[in-house]
């Protein structure tokens, strides 16, 4: 009789390590590609979004599908409202932000969305984690503070407002058993919202191939494949290791940016990055080993 493969605790590191990693970079990709097309092709923010979210909805069913136990699709409409003022805030706010920029006001709204959230329903704070919420505030605000180096004010409000939504979305997330199945029906109810607001902003709306490439993109493999392989990682990571490497998205962001976009590493940047995500990333761990 052959001997069946043995598969040890290396090799199951080794995938959740890989996986983590293509999640990652799938994350960071949403961002690139978002910029890529509002600022390199003649597609608007609310074509983009639609077809993100019609291109996510469509393979997230397909995974669905592929799947043997065939799940149904879950969630429910007041998480698909959120997942569509993320998206569609995500876009508009893209139109005048940097992808490291961008990705940093994101992260940094989201975990302390989530991190707020916890203070409300009154989880304690120590000394370390106070600090670290208000590193994070702090670097949030001196990045965005008026000076030559500063984003557009508006739109860094409208990239904080979508990562509120998104922090919103994660919340709500939280009580779902099957996230892929639910993430598919928030896409799937998120998707004639958008197709609403393309209808009522036809007049101004701006389609090309390559646009509508990136948006497909975004949604189909960043977002759909994206988020199916990052539930996948999950299964071998701790809830503190899980939430410490999304540290590293901003950062994937802003080097795309630089390597793909041309966009410039400015020193405003750089400190804001280090500042907000050391804030951050002291919040998560003083919290999980709580």
């Amino acid at each position: 009789m052959p001997r069946m493969p043995i598969v040890g605790p290396r090799t199951h590191a080794a995938r959740t390590v890989l996986l983590s990693v293509a999640a990652l970079v799938a994350f960071a990709a949403n961002s690139i590609l978002c910029r890529l097309a509002l600022a390199g092709t003649a597609i608007d923010a609310v074509s983009f979004t639609t077809l993100r979210i019609a291109s996510g909805a469509t393979m997230l069913l397909l995974l669905l599908r592929m799947d043997r136990a065939r799940p149904r699709p879950g969630g429910d409409w007041g998480s698909a409202l959120a997942l569509f003022a993320y998206a569609i805030a995500f876009s508009v706010a893209y139109l005048a932000l940097g992808a490291g920029t961008g990705a940093l006001l994101l992260f940094g709204a989201v975990q302390l969305t989530m991190t707020g959230w916890a203070i409300w329903r009154g989880e304690r704070l120590d000394v370390p984690q106070a600090s670290g919420i208000a590193l994070a505030l702090g670097g949030i605000c001196w990045l965005v503070w008026p000076g030559l180096a500063a984003p557009p004010l508006a739109s860094a409000s409208l990239m904080l407002a979508a990562g509120v939504a998104w922090g919103v979305y994660s919340l709500r997330g939280r009580r779902g058993a099957a996230p892929l199945a639910d993430t598919a029906g928030n896409f799937l109810r998120a998707a004639p919202i958008a197709l609403c607001l393309s209808v009522a902003s036809a007049g101004s709306a701006r389609l090309d191939l390559a646009g509508a490439g990136y948006a497909v993109a975004s949604g189909a493999l960043a977002s759909g494949v994206g988020y199916a392989i990052w539930y996948s990682a999950l299964r071998g990571l701790t809830a503190t290791h899980a939430a410490t490497i999304q540290l590293a998205v901003p950062v994937l962001a802003a080097l795309g940016g630089v390597a793909l976009l041309g966009e410039p590493l400015t020193q405003r940047l750089v400190v804001a990055t280090i500042v907000v995500l050391g804030g951050i990333a002291l919040v998560i761990v003083r919290r999980r080993a709580a």
